[in-house]
């Protein structure tokens, strides 16, 4: 049993097949006989005893959609069940049913929750012996009532349309596995044709009908939609928003990627600005859309950069300075912190260059930078840049041009990428490979999945037709792999480009390619590319019947394939999508030389009692510093001279403070969403009484404090904060954007193991922000674990796991590392506490038995 584990486990941390998988069902936009069914078990006969679960990852696409997810026979009765989707106002509804007769769980999830287009773990135990059903949806569970069940029970399995039950949500599922303890199906769902399934060992088992394979949506670029305009036009797209914007000096075109609605919106004022290249950029948090011309022919006396305002869709002249230089296809990026946006290189009048220009939206100039040192780079066009916000860092990728800069001695094709601190001006020259293949551009942006590598799209821009292909390159070497199949482009023109895009919420890459065949008209196509994104050869790679031999022999051989099971962990959400179990680790290889931050000896401190280390920074290295707020764990408020004034703040006014402090992303928020959200049933002019006596209360308690002011402009609240005040949660906020060394890893866990966020806080004003909070920092937690077990740090893995605990106090994965770092430290009798305590915590919340034994882990 405890291989068999460690042999799923592997399976379900290779690469391709833990993340390009995927069974997405044909539902109810669909002629009924294309809808899809998928009879897991076939025509085999399967029975389990005691218990068994059908676990897997649900994504529900789109809005509007109900229907049969799953419907369980059994082969000894005629009784059914069935579990099924609907929805209501802001809410998901999960019904389990049995069929024909009543209701036995109904599970209502607010919607926020279950993000669009993302997965999320489901889990439906028959538990044979007490008679009872539970549903568990992310981390929520619901039980029914106690009824009679067969014991042992022959499940027939149908996902989708079965039988009568012709309605189908619009959904996916993946990495589903089905039974209990003693024995496991398992299947990845990872083909990409035919009707025939399989399990993870390569076992024809199960049949679908109609089905639509999630891993061809990572090697094929789908077609999203066409735009076209008969006058200049530019292209962005709005992450935060998942909007694509196409727009002339008339009107834009506004395509939701997550909803795939789409709406156009008529300019009462045209664009001030002339269009010729319609280059543009987005400040997100003022949520404006810039756009910029860097040249245009004499005489023109008119604006040359103007902004769209995203919500009432009206221009503002911003400047009329200029560069007055023809720069076509330079790269550029924008900062959004400092508000500036940066250009470098480009092509015109005859010669390539090598200048950084800024422009600085708050003082609406270019300025070009004269102060960089380091490594040369050489003037070029059709380069490709990025940015890392974390740590202010741009790359500059590839082009052509040449040393002179001069257009006449001909030009060079270049393969190097260049990385740029913005604080210290430095440019610093990664590396220069050997191109051996026919030469190509990269087109706009590159973008991160990671830190060790960026991905570019590249094509031969000297073809009239040719093709994009995408590259994921090593930022360490330049080493490099073509992902995906290509994308038709028609390049015969200066106008015509395209640009690489990330949506991190929905794991997809985009590619907006805008042609124009005289360099006015134009058209946009956008194309999507599930992430990761995967090669030929990986589309292709059916499990073969005799893949386990080879993963045994990796079990035995391969610390190779267990270092890449944690790589790819880091990768994965922190969510239950089976039981998993985490490969062993060497014992007896802990690093004695490294002083680790929160745990010192064998014996393990509680948590809040653990000392910090004499190198932690100065900024944390007390246990609470004076004028400071902390939200983590317990509500504490200290004064400029260290006083706890935590009393000053009553429940009203921890509210309004959460609340504006949290909405700072959005720039504040407005006096009406604060007044809907704290005074939900009082009158407009009791409202606007009760707020300013609130405020100006509040107001009065922060005076204490210094460097955090409450302000209030053009109808909204913001907090703004300064260097000489401390606010946990906004040094978490800026941690979790860039956990990149080890000093940021060690104060983010003593930061969170004061608590949760807003601990002993349950109104539900805050359900949402706590969300996306515990959303973001367990996968990060969970990746923190997984690169400090690589490295041999065992006591920061235990601490990484504890802290994990406070957020979700029944993550396996966080105990299967911290057992094995406590093993690999000889800690044994502390391992054994901790899983007892862990198995018992488990069957409190659960009502059920941990499945595993100490033994299996350890």
């Amino acid at each position: 049993m405890k291989f068999y584990y460690i042999y799923f486990a592997i399976y379900l941390f290779l690469p391709t097949l833990s993340f390009s998988q995927g069974l997405k069902f044909n539902g109810g936009h669909h002629a009924i006989d294309k809808r899809t069914s998928y009879e897991v078990f076939g025509e085999n006969t399967i029975s389990f005893e005691g218990l068994f679960d059908i676990d897997f990852q649900l994504a529900i696409y789109g809005t509007n959609s109900l229907g049969n997810i799953l419907r369980v026979q059994n082969k000894e009765n005629n009784t059914i069940y069935n579990l099924f989707y609907d929805e209501e106002k802001d809410q998901c509804i999960f019904r389990l049913n049995e069929e024909g007769k009543s209701s036995l769980i109904i599970a209502k999830i607010d919607r926020r929750l279950l993000d669009n287009n993302s997965w999320f773990p489901v889990k439906l135990t028959f538990n044979l012996t007490q008679g009872i059903f539970k549903l568990q949806i992310k981390n929520k569970v619901f039980a029914s009532k106690k009824i009679k069940l067969p014991n042992p029970y022959f499940p027939i399995i149908t996902f989708g349309k079965s039988d009568y039950l012709i309605d189908v949500p619009n959904m996916g599922i993946k990495n589903l596995s089905i039974g209990n303890k003693n024995t496991k199906y398992v299947f990845p769902l990872r083909e990409n044709e035919g009707n025939i399934v399989h399990d993870f060992e390569g076992n024809n088992y199960g049949l679908v009908s109609n089905p639509e394979w999630l891993i061809n949506d990572s090697y094929r670029w789908q077609l999203v939609q066409t735009f076209n305009s008969s006058i200049q036009a530019g292209s962005n797209y709005n992450e935060s928003r998942k909007e694509i914007y196409y727009f002339n000096r008339d009107s834009i075109f506004i395509h939701n990627i997550k909803t795939n609605d789409t709406r156009k919106v008529a300019f009462q004022k045209k664009c001030p600005v002339d269009l010729i290249q319609a280059t543009n950029f987005l400040d997100v948090k003022a949520n404006k859309l810039y756009v910029y011309e860097l040249y245009h022919n004499y005489p023109y006396e008119g604006p040359t950069v103007a902004s769209l305002n995203l919500d009432s869709f009206t221009w503002t002249i911003e400047s009329y300075d200029r560069v007055q230089k023809e720069l076509h296809h330079h790269g550029f990026f924008f900062d959004q912190q400092a508000k500036q946006y940066y250009i470098f290189g480009g092509y015109g009048n005859m010669s390539y260059s090598d200048k950084f220009y800024q422009y600085a939206v708050d003082s609406t100039k270019w300025q070009k930078l004269e102060d960089f040192t380091g490594d040369k780079l050489f003037p070029r066009y059709f380069l490709s840049a990025g940015y890392m916000e974390n740590n202010r860092t741009a790359y500059i990728f590839g082009g052509m041009g040449n040393e002179s800069g001069e257009h006449i001695v001909g030009r060079k094709y270049y393969y190097d990428l260049h990385k740029i601190n913005l604080d210290t001006k430095k440019v610093t020259k990664m590396w220069d490979i050997q191109w051996k293949d026919k030469h190509v551009v990269p087109a706009r942006g590159i973008v991160f999945l990671d830190q060790s590598h960026f991905y570019a799209l590249c094509y031969p821009e000297h073809l009239t037709r040719s093709a994009i292909k995408l590259y994921r390159f090593s930022i360490q070497d330049g080493s490099y792999e073509i992902l995906g199949d290509s994308v038709a482009i028609y390049s015969d023109k200066i106008s015509t480009r395209a640009q690489l895009y990330y949506d991190h919420q929905l794991g997809r890459l985009l590619a907006l390619v805008q042609e124009s065949n005289d360099d006015v008209k134009s058209t946009l196509k956008i194309y999507s590319l599930n992430s990761p994104p995967i090669s030929e050869t990986e589309l292709s790679n059916y499990p073969k019947k005799n893949n386990k031999i080879k993963y045994l022999i990796f079990v035995l051989f391969g610390g190779t394939v267990a270092i890449g099971a944690y790589i790819m962990l880091k990768r994965i959400s922190n969510k239950k999508t089976g039981r998993h179990m985490i490969l062993p680790v060497p014992a007896g290889v802990a690093d004695s030389n490294k002083e680790h931050l929160l745990i010192k000896t064998k014996k393990l401190a509680p948590i809040g009692k653990l000392k910090p280390s004499n190198n932690e920074p100065a900024v944390w290295k007390n246990n609470l510093q004076a004028n400071a707020i902390y939200l983590f764990g317990e509500f504490t408020v200290l004064d400029r001279n260290q006083k706890d004034i935590s009393h000053l703040f009553s429940t009203r006014l921890k509210q309004v403070f959460c609340l504006i402090l949290t909405h700072a992303g959005e720039s504040g928020i407005s006096s009406a969403l604060l007044s809907h959200l704290v005074w939900p049933d009082k009158s407009e002019d009791k409202v606007k009484n009760s707020r300013g006596v609130t405020i100006n209360h509040l107001r009065k308690a922060l005076s204490e404090l210094d460097g955090i002011e409450l302000r209030y402009e053009k109808g909204r609240f913001k907090i703004e904060q300064h260097a000489d005040f401390y606010c946990d949660y906004t040094r978490c906020m800026k941690l979790t954007s860039s956990i990149n060394n080890t000093e940021n890893r060690d104060e983010l866990i003593h930061l969170l193991r004061r608590g949760k966020f807003l601990q002993g806080t349950n109104h539900s004003m805050f359900d949402s922000t706590k969300a996306d909070l515990e959303k973001n920092i367990t996968p990060l937690l969970i990746t923190e674990i997984y690169q400090s077990m690589e490295k041999h740090a065992y006591n920061d893995s235990i601490a990484l796991a504890e802290v994990i605990f406070l957020f979700d106090p029944l993550n396996e994965n966080a105990l299967f590392m911290e057992i094995k770092a406590m093993i690999a430290l000889k800690l044994h009798q502390e391992a054994r506490i901790r899983f007892q305590n862990f198995a018992s915590e488990y069957r409190n919340i659960m009502g059920e038995d941990f499945p595993f034994n100490f033994e299996d882990i350890a």
